[in-house]
């Protein structure tokens, strides 16, 4: 009667007063932070392994492609191609499990390259030759500027990529200037030239006028006369002050961004959102206010 009250007063299964139980939840937490995040010895060690296997993956898809090499070892490398799927799937669905909105992961940009990464070994069993699509793990090696807390390379690349956001209103309209006058000037050019000269219809002058714009010039269609050598000049010149106009844009937006940036800790990953570069003293995510 003793010893079972006992039991009972430590909680059942022979702890002590006052020592909780395991909860999932914690060890989900933990097995969270390895994973998604670079900031802990555990989850730098982890990353650092993931990307030496992500390597080796993709040396085994290279050296399949030769013939050679795939004609005396072509079951070994087999073998550690599906090993290496095995391994990713299993981080996967790892990550799926640990994340607190599953979904957010999915759809982000590192979810979708994770499933692009193991898609192709399984596509391979009904589409022969589609695991040469695995060298898409290459892109996973994007960890590596998280891994290694290179926190430069990630600020600047965040800082681009938060330009290009802030000026894409300015771009697409520059983007319609431009598709407008490359098909008034291509069409002009047909009207000019004519099929004699190569022009044989429209769409081929508006290529023959991107191809001239953006100053690539491949020569395979070119003006004979006076009025479609004027026409050409023109467009040439146009297309050098017009490579100016999205660099200046975009650049502006760079120096606005960079005023607003402050020193970000943009390992830190929320668990609800998936939000990264927040505050070095942030409590609380930003975009959803989950707490960090």
């Amino acid at each position: 009667m003793g010893d079972g009250a006992e039991e009972s007063r430590a909680g059942g299964d022979g702890r002590p007063p006052g020592e909780a139980a395991p909860r999932v939840g914690a060890l989900r937490d933990r097995v969270y932070h390895v994973i998604f995040e670079a900031e802990t010895p555990s989850g730098k060690a982890f990353d650092i392994a993931l990307l030496a296997v992500i390597l080796l993956s993709i040396v085994a898809v290279m050296l399949e492609s030769v013939r050679g090499i795939a004609s005396e070892y072509g079951p070994w490398l087999r073998g550690a191609e599906w090993a290496f799927t095995g391994l990713f799937t299993l981080e996967y669905i790892t990550r799926i499990a640990t994340a607190r909105r599953p979904w957010r992961y999915v759809f982000s940009f590192f979810g979708l390259v994770d499933l692009l990464s193991i898609l192709p070994t399984y596509l391979s069993l009904l589409i022969p030759g589609s695991q040469s699509l695995l060298v898409i793990r290459s892109l996973r090696l994007i960890r590596v500027f998280r891994v290694f807390k290179l926190a430069r390379y990630v600020g600047e690349g965040q800082l681009l990529i938060d330009a290009v956001r802030s000026s894409r209103q300015k771009i697409i309209v520059f983007l319609v200037t431009i598709v407008t006058v490359v098909m008034i000037v291509g069409s002009a050019m047909y009207l000019v030239e004519g099929p004699e000269h190569g022009f044989t219809n429209i769409p081929q002058s508006v290529y023959w006028a991107v191809v001239t714009m953006t100053t690539v010039g491949y020569g395979d269609i070119s003006p004979e006369t006076p009025m479609g050598k004027m026409l050409a000049s023109m467009i040439m010149i146009m297309g050098y002050g017009i490579i100016a106009v999205p660099t200046g844009i975009v650049t502006a937006e760079v120096i606005e961004a960079q005023q607003r940036r402050n020193q970000k800790a943009l390992t830190r990953v929320c668990k609800e959102c998936h939000k990264e570069g927040h505050d070095l003293d942030a409590t609380f995510c930003k975009k959803c206010g989950a707490e960090l």
